[in-house]
């Protein structure tokens, strides 16, 4: 049998106006046409998320597919975290274990960057809520990931961080 990890691949964004980084790398499922369904949650794409049928293509055989549009939106609504330095990752672990009845799931990028998938069938505004409580207390930071510029999952040009 084989393992559904085994057919994931790599499909990029460019993101050349971010705050933090250049470009962003998910994995995919290929589902054949162009098409892929995002696999994991996006650090730093904006308006992107777990499950997102995308189409990506390529330029040259040699190059990367990049995320050319969202073809089909899950309903997953993506936030991202950052935690301040103070609190380690199992702290950071209760944190957000203590909310998590909300209907969400997260991955970690790094030490403090986590990215939080609020599930469709779940109250997106009282997971902002609580993420803004914890913003409110000094135990975290919070964005939420919609498009910042039509037709790109890019920061807007002007953003200054």
């Amino acid at each position: 049998m084989t393992n559904e990890n085994d057919s994931l691949t790599k499909v990029h964004i460019d993101l050349p106006n971010h705050w933090a980084t250049d470009g962003e790398s998910l994995w995919a499922l290929p589902l054949g046409n162009d098409l892929y369904e995002i696999r994991n949650s996006p650090f730093y794409a904006y308006g992107l998320n777990w499950g997102d049928v995308v189409r990506a293509t390529t330029d040259n055989l040699t190059l990367k597919l990049e995320v050319r549009s969202v073809v089909t939106p899950s309903g997953n609504k993506t936030l991202r975290v950052f935690f301040d330095g103070a609190l380690n990752q199992d702290e950071q672990h209760a944190v957000l274990s203590s909310a998590q009845n909300l209907g969400f799931s997260w991955e970690r990028a790094t030490d403090c960057l986590v990215a939080i998938d609020v599930h469709p069938e779940s109250n997106y505004q009282a997971v902002c809520d609580k993420l803004w409580e914890l913003e409110q207390n000094g135990t975290l930071a919070y964005e939420t990931c919609e498009p910042r510029t039509s037709g790109s999952f890019d920061d807007s040009p002007d953003t200054e961080h």
